[in-house]
């Protein structure tokens, strides 16, 4: 695993993602409209040359082996 950064909800991804993750992302910030996010932040590391991106409340964004983005949500 090598560590990557971490960026507050609503600020400017890393240039270095893939497009699908910024737009998942965006996708995933969209719902959390009305929420009081002022505090969380999206933490990027890579695992196997593969970005994870995971948020403060433990919603995950990883790109597969097969290249497909998948976003995962604790319930």
């Amino acid at each position: 695993m090598q560590l990557g950064t971490r960026w507050n909800v609503g600020g400017e991804p890393p240039a270095r993602l893939p497009e699908q993750v910024v737009a998942a992302v965006a996708e995933v910030e969209a719902e959390l409209e009305g929420v009081d996010t002022a505090n969380w932040r999206w933490t990027l590391t890579w695992l196997e040359g593969r970005p994870v991106v995971e948020l403060d409340d433990g919603t995950v964004i990883r790109v597969d082996y097969e290249g497909n983005v998948v976003t995962t949500r604790e319930d």
